[in-house]
Parts: C-alpha cells; structure tokens; sequence
C-alpha cells in the first residue's frame, strides 16, 4: 500500500468516526427531548408561555399531540442510531477483520448508553421545563419533515392492532389530565410533600362535573318544612327552633311545595305587622305565602358543578331536588357544595357537626349510616367503593341484599360492618373496622 493509499485510509477512518460522533450527538438531543417534552409540566410551561415565553408556547403545542411528537422522535432517534452502529461497524470491521463486529457492538452499547441515552435524558429529567423549551424549536421541523412518515406508521400500527382485536381511539390523549393530576397529589401524599387536605380539596373540586346532586342532597325525609296552614305565632317559633335560616313552605301535602320562607323574610314582614297593628293581635293580616320566595326546582341528574354555577348565576343558595316524575327527593344548597370541595362547614347552629363519625379505642369507627361514602372516604383515607349506593346504609344494604337487623355483621371490601342501630327500615348507626 502507497502512501496515497494510506492517507485516504486515514482520511476515510476520521470522518466516520467524525459521523459516528455527530449521529451519537443526534442521538443524544432526541433521547433528551423526547425525555423533556413528554416530562415537563404543562402547567409550569403554560405559566412561562403566558409570561412571553416563545419557546414554551412552541412545547406547549407540540405536545398537544404526544403521538405524533413521539413517533417524530423516535423514528429520528432510530435512524440515527441504527446509522451509527452501520459506520462502526464497517469502520472497526475495516480495522479488526471479523473480530470487529463484536468490538463494535461492545463500543457502540457503551457509547450508546451512557452519551446517548443516560446522560442526556439526566439532564432532560433534570431541567424538564428549560430543555423543553430549548428543543421545541428543531423538534417542530423534525415534526414537519417526518410527519407524512409517521402518519403512515400510526395508520399501519392501527390496521395491525384492529386485525389483533385492539381498537384505538385516533383522537385520545396518551395521558387523561384528571388522572394525572389525581396520580401527581395522591403520590404527593404518600411522600409526605402534599398535605390530606389540599389533595382533599384539589380532588374534591376536579370531581364536582362527575357527581350529581342526588349524591350530596339532603333527603325529604330529614327536610323540616312548614305548613302554610298553621298559625303565625306556630311558624315562628318553627323557625326560631330551627337551626336553618330557609325553610320550604307546603300546602296540605308535603309533596306540594309553595315556596321557600328566609327567617329574615320572615320576621321582617312580622316585625312590620307588629308595628302597623298594634300590641293586640300582631300577627293579624299575616300570609307566609305572600312573604315565600318561590320555589327553585332541579332534577336529581343534575352535576354538582352544572348547580353551583346555576346557584350563582342566580344569586340563590337553596333548590329542591326532584325526580324523573317532578316527586320531591330532597334539597340541596351551596353549601353542601362547597363542602364537597373544603370539607365539612359548621357553625353555632349546627348540632353534632364537630362528631361526624366517632372512633373507639378497639380501632372501629362508628358513623351515621345517612353519612356519605366519599365523606367517609376522606375522614379515614379508605377506598370503599361508592358506585352502587351514595350512603354506608346503602352500601351494607346493596350488599347484603336485605335490610338488616339490628348486631347483624358482614364482611366485603375488606373491612367489617356491624349495624349497632336500626330505626324502622332505616340503618341509624354503623360499627366499622379493617379487616387485617
């Protein structure tokens, strides 16, 4: 061999190591992308965008699409790869003989995973926000030159996976943003970074458009009303004893709602009687349904978040819950609402509000059986199921199959329920505890 040869040996030898070196660098910027992109807070990258960040809105909208975002990067990265291990192994081939095929495989690996793989994706995990937004801008036009590629692949990648009995939504996200969010606090918790009640709070309010009123409202059986029949000093010592400030108003049968009566509705209109009349018969001339507000009617379907927007929108506190056949169900009111999102709100009026359930030294809880099953599952950090029934009486109800009796005891979803109390067809009061 002349020394021309040798020279155009050598000459050949360093550019395909320079391309080895350039394809790992390729290799490395589309493992850190993919990394940071699919890693990076939308939210904290939504926070920078709105600060003037063009770089976040461009990641912003690129991984809008995390399907085709991948697919880009991955058939970049592929490529890439696949053509380093190519020149190396030609090159060490050239080199070794046969014996070079093994080198370069050994090489290629540790190249591959420790300045390909490792040490980019470190630094992607690292700073996911600012690399995300550093590379948004060669991913978008990696994006648009591989698109009709990768648009060919997913439609290929659909076609096996139907022939497999496996259908994909085309237009579904790779992650649901509530069960990320759910995942992100719950795991949060478990490390001890997010407290039991902002996870309580923030969850509570992400479940409002998924939950009905008929799940939170009081029953007609505990709703206090007032006859319209009865005598003006009768309604208000009524209201007086009651220790809620708005109280339907009926007509010969409960079912017949009339209107609402606010207390201070009520004892303004009697205090203006008073006046005008004279001290012998002050509440003469007096019509509570003159004074009742009308009554607001929702059906039971209704979502929580539908009716807290109808509450405000109408500047009212208080509906009645009906069903399919406009019967009487129960009422509900912002209140409740909220207490679906910051837990129980009580104040002077409400009697036994401090002790909504009641643990015993032996570990068994004992709660209402009117008490609801999320509220139960927020008290005590359990996970009873609440798709069948709305209520703990309801649950031991719809699993048994019966109504219980009084010290009868069961045993599902891990835990043991012994009814302690039972008032006509109603289970009053429940013995709870894990089972081991």
């Amino acid at each position: 061999m002349d020394a021309a040869d040798s020279q155009t040996l050598d000459a050949a030898f360093w550019m395909i190591a320079a391309a080895i070196i350039g394809l790992l660098v390729l290799s490395a910027f589309f493992s850190g992308s993919e990394t940071a992109l699919t890693a990076a807070s939308r939210g904290k990258l939504r926070a920078q965008a709105d600060k003037g960040s063009k770089g976040a809105a461009r990641a912003l909208r690129i991984t809008e699409d995390n399907e085709r975002l991948i697919g880009s990067v991955l058939l970049g990265n592929n490529l890439v790869n696949i053509l380093a291990t190519s020149l190396a192994t030609a090159l060490f081939t050239r080199a070794l003989g046969e014996s070079g095929v093994a080198v370069a495989t050994l090489v290629m690996t540790l190249l591959v995973l420790i300045f390909a793989e490792v040490l980019p994706k470190t630094y992607a995990i690292t700073n996911a926000e600012t690399a995300a937004s550093g590379v948004s801008g060669p991913i978008a036009v990696v994006i648009r030159i591989f698109a009709p590629l990768v648009m060919a692949v997913r439609a290929f990648v659909r076609i096996v996976l139907r022939i497999f009995g496996v259908r994909t939504d085309p237009d579904s996200q790779v992650l649901a943003v509530r069960e990320e969010i759910e995942g992100a606090l719950n795991l949060g918790h478990s490390e001890g970074v997010v407290e039991k009640e902002d996870r309580d709070r923030i969850l509570g309010a992400l479940d409002l458009s998924d939950r009905t009123v008929e799940e939170i409202m009081l029953h007609r059986s505990k709703i206090e009303m007032i006859d319209v029949d009865m005598e003006p000093a009768q309604i208000l010592e009524q209201c007086l004893n009651s220790s809620h400030t708005r109280l339907p108003v009926y007509r010969e049968s409960h079912e017949n709602i009339i209107g609402v009566i606010h207390a201070k509705d009520l004892l303004r209109s009697l205090f203006a009687l008073r006046r005008d009349s004279g001290p012998e018969d002050p509440f003469k001339g007096f019509d509570i349904a003159a004074v009742a507000m009308k009554p607001y009617f929702v059906p039971e379907t209704t979502t929580l978040d539908d009716q807290m927007r109808q509450f405000l929108r109408r500047h009212t506190h208080f509906a009645l819950v009906v069903d399919e056949y406009g019967a009487l169900q129960g009422l509900i009111t912002l209140e409740d609402i909220l207490e679906e999102i910051v837990g129980e709100i009580t104040d002077e009026f409400d009697i036994d509000a401090e002790h909504p359930l009641r643990r015993t030294e032996s570990g068994d809880v004992i709660v209402d059986g009117a008490m609801t099953i999320r509220d139960l599952n927020r008290a005590t950090d359990w996970t009873l199921p609440d798709e069948e029934a709305n209520t703990i009486a309801g649950l031991v109800i719809h699993e048994a199959q019966m109504i219980p009796t009084q010290g009868q005891k069961f045993s599902f979803h891990g835990f043991r329920f012994e009814v302690v109390s039972r008032k006509d067809n109603r289970i009053t009061r429940l013995k709870i505890r894990p089972l081991d």
